[in-house]
């Protein structure tokens, strides 16, 4: 019997990936320097995983960036606009994060790629772009360098490659006439390039991540899995295969990779627990394939029930014998922080609670612990079970997590609790009549810089090196300087700055009941950017009002109308590591009650503009169509029911970037936000193109620059996106907005770009004949 590892958090235990980055990228360190800062963080991770006894432990599954780019990268398919980047004076890596990030500098002016969420999570990934006539090469050998890498430590890896069906399905076709799973037969023999290498270098083990086998793949996706693996068999039959799907079952794929001839076949029984089963009782099983059983949750941060996982353990032991059974993570460990033992403080995490979870490193623990039970004769009397039992008992019997008055209260909705008073038509004839904004409005999506100096303020405040009213006098006077700016700048719906908030969603969790916040629970969100995520253990509750006077003060300090930012109930629980002893349908009804009361405490305030963040609606959509419905039931409900208590005369708003919205575009019209702002500069406006089709029938801002890359448009550039997007929709209709908030930008950037922004909506009111 062996454990196995699909992957590991790359950021390092205390964010030093982040922070070398950051560092290269402001010219403050060497190239040297950041490479080494890698080497550093892999031996650790690798000699963490050797410590832990873990069999199969992985290589190339850290990146500087993200593992989908890396995969670009290595197949040389890098888009025309960055080919004269490619010189002796550039690096590999310098290239590769202007792909990332854009670059301006030097005379050189080019915009990042796409970037958009990791199928259901709240991880982004670079999106790759193909053209009829793409063409692939071997450029990186970074795989075959982090085997090498972790060899020299006498430490035998398993390579880890995304898989090439779903590289190519993650990407987008750049022009038309050709399906991207056509350039297929060019990709394969970059594939076996790196293999031959791999083979040469010692691998025994390589594991292919393909992920899109728990989505609907089409015959021509299940063809090209079948392909891919056959000739991998065929081509190196020395090498051991682990094909690795995850997020979901097999579904109507698993015929297809049942009969694959690879050596073992990954299974999420997280989110799949039923599949076992199914593989086990298949007359296609392959009596020589392995099962990687995916019993410990990769994407949460509860302690596994090692009852439940023995259960389906041992049914596969008795069927395939110990040898072909390998213990897993059900994903790659990259979604949870890497470790439980820097959480100190009972203060921020209480001992109680802390009981109760597991980070990456711990489970590694939980791998070599069920391992050792699934080995023993007399598993159930072990110290390490009755351990596990005790705590799980602890748990469900806590009084922390249930409050009969929050249960209430939800068990009394009814359906008119649902619905805004009166049609958008009817409520936009009085938010014109109150708000008196000219065509093309501009604002922003919320936040403005975070600098050193704005998180240092609030470190010394959680300190205590700064009481409270030395704190709120900064925070007023930041705001101040941001509704000065922006009415100096010409913004027609300012927002106060959110420079109180440490995050979009832990600031709010960290005022809401039912919450606990960790110190160091660190997971990657994209490229440097790191995120806390908030704990749900218990029922959710608002007991007191979280942002009515930060909205209000920065109201007494301008004529325009301040836009009120809250985030939305869908996105609150994506991005928190949620309960999971209850429906998260339920949990998230819950928070949308909590937001209902500050939306209508804002507007008690004269907030008469309120927006509500939900970027993470389509993230949550199930990877399978057929489940699409019930979700998309519970969440659109759960923002209506966020907004509907709200006035006819109140304005809502809403947010959503780096997603694909053909697919729900009726879900959002059904959302019934009176204005919508999406990003859609990265895209080049693409993503307007289903709002038009659909005839979305309320007001929309598209992004008109993006705020992930440190460069600044140009007036030209942002017109030529306003001007795209006219001719899809209406004036009336139109905002005009950056992508996304602020905070990650510095303050020269952020004027100037915002200059520009205004400039470019003023030239579109003049195009129309407005002055």
């Amino acid at each position: 019997m062996k454990t196995s590892n699909l992957g590991h958090p790359r950021i390092g235990a205390h964010r030093e990936l982040k922070r070398a980055c950051e560092k290269y990228w402001s010219d403050r360190t060497p190239l040297e320097d950041l490479i080494e800062m890698g080497k550093s963080i892999r031996k650790e991770n690798w000699k963490l995983q050797q410590g832990k006894g873990i069999d199969l432990i992985p290589s190339n599954d850290f990146s500087f960036y993200d593992q989908v780019l890396d995969t670009t990268l290595m197949v040389g398919a890098v888009p025309e606009r960055y080919t004269n980047l490619q010189t002796s004076d550039n690096s590999l890596l310098d290239l590769y994060f202007a792909m990332a990030r854009g670059l301006q500098k030097q005379g050189v002016d080019v915009i990042a790629m796409e970037m958009t969420k990791w199928f259901d999570t709240n991880y982004h990934y670079i999106v790759p772009e193909f053209t009829k006539d793409q063409e692939f090469g071997l450029l990186s050998l970074k795989a075959v360098e982090e085997f090498k890498e972790a060899k020299s430590l006498g430490i035998h890896t398993k390579p880890v490659l995304l898989g090439p069906v779903t590289y190519l399905l993650l990407g987008k076709e750049k022009e038309e006439g050709f399906h991207r799973l056509d350039l297929l037969p060019k990709l394969l023999p970059v594939y076996h390039s790196i293999l031959e290498r791999l083979s040469d270098a010692g691998a025994t083990w390589v594991q292919f991540d393909e992920p899109v086998l728990a989505t609907d793949l089409s015959d021509k996706g299940k063809r090209a899995i079948s392909q891919v693996y056959r000739g991998i068999a065929e081509t190196f039959p020395n090498l051991k295969t682990l094909l690795a799907g995850y997020f979901g079952d097999y579904g109507n794929n698993l015929d297809t990779v049942i009969e694959l001839p690879i050596c073992a076949l990954h299974l999420d029984l997280k989110k799949g627990p039923d599949q076992l089963d199914r593989v086990l009782s298949s007359s296609k099983l392959n009596e020589r394939l392995s099962l990687s059983l995916g019993v410990i949750d990769g994407r949460n941060i509860w302690k596994n029930d090692f009852a439940s996982s023995l259960r389906l353990i041992q049914q596969a032991k008795r069927q395939l014998g110990q040898e072909r059974t390998i213990i897993s993570p059900s994903c790659s460990l990259l979604h949870v922080p890497y470790d439980l033992g820097l959480e100190k403080n009972e203060k921020v995490l209480s001992k109680e609670i802390k009981d109760w979870m597991a980070f990456a490193k711990e489970k590694l623990e939980e791998l070599r612990s069920l391992k050792k039970l699934a080995l023993s004769p007399d598993f159930e009397s072990h110290q390490l079970f009755l351990d596990n039992v005790a705590s799980m008992q602890r748990r469900r019997s806590s009084g922390l997590i249930h409050r009969s008055m929050v249960k209430q209260r939800v068990g009394q909705l009814d359906k008119t609790d649902y619905h805004r008073k009166s049609p958008f038509e009817k409520r936009k004839v009085l938010q014109e009549s109150e708000l008196r904004l000219p065509l093309f409005p501009t604002t922003t999506i919320g936040s403005f810089p975070q600098t050193k100096e704005v998180r240092r303020n609030r470190s010394l405040f959680k300190k205590g090196d700064l009481n409270e009213g030395q704190y709120v006098e900064y925070l007023k006077n930041e705001t101040k300087k941001a509704i000065s700016l922006q009415n100096e700048i010409g913004l027609d719906v300012p927002v106060h700055g959110e420079f109180e908030r440490n995050d979009m969603v832990e600031y709010f969790g960290e005022q809401l009941e039912g919450f606990t916040f960790t110190q160091n629970g660190w997971v990657q969100s994209y490229g440097s950017r790191c995120v806390k995520p908030p704990i749900i253990y218990g029922d959710v509750s608002r007991p007191r009002p979280i942002t009515v006077f930060w909205s209000s003060f920065a109201q007494s300090l301008t004529e325009k109308p301040v836009k009120g930012m809250l985030t939305g109930p869908v996105t609150i629980l994506q991005w928190s590591f949620v309960r999971d002893d209850q429906p998260r349908s339920s949990t998230c009804e819950q928070i949308a009650l909590a937001i209902l009361d500050e939306v209508l405490d804002l507007e008690k305030e004269g907030i008469g503009i309120i927006q509500v963040d939900e970027p993470a609606i389509r993230e949550g959509l199930p990877l399978r169509k057929e489940d699409w419905g019930h979700y998309l039931d519970w969440a659109i409900g759960a923002f209506r029911l966020s907004t509907s208590g709200a006035k006819d005369s109140t304005q809502i708003h809403t947010h959503m970037c780096y997603s694909e919205f053909n697919d729900i575009i009726k879900g959002i019209a059904e959302m019934d936000a009176d204005v919508i702002t999406i990003e859609c500069s990265r895209s080049q406006m693409e993503l307007l193109d289903a709002f038009h089709e659909f005839d979305y029938p309320n007001d929309i801002g598209p992004g008109v620059y993006d705020i992930h890359s440190p460069r600044v448009p140009s007036e030209e550039e942002i017109l030529k996106l306003l001007q795209k997007a006219g001719k899809v929709l209406p004036p009336s209709k139109l905002w005009v907005n950056p992508d996304c908030g602020l905070k990650t930008r510095g303050w020269e950037e952020t004027k100037n770009a915002l200059k520009v922004m205004v400039s470019a909506a003023q030239q579109m009111r003049k195009a129309v004949g407005q002055p």
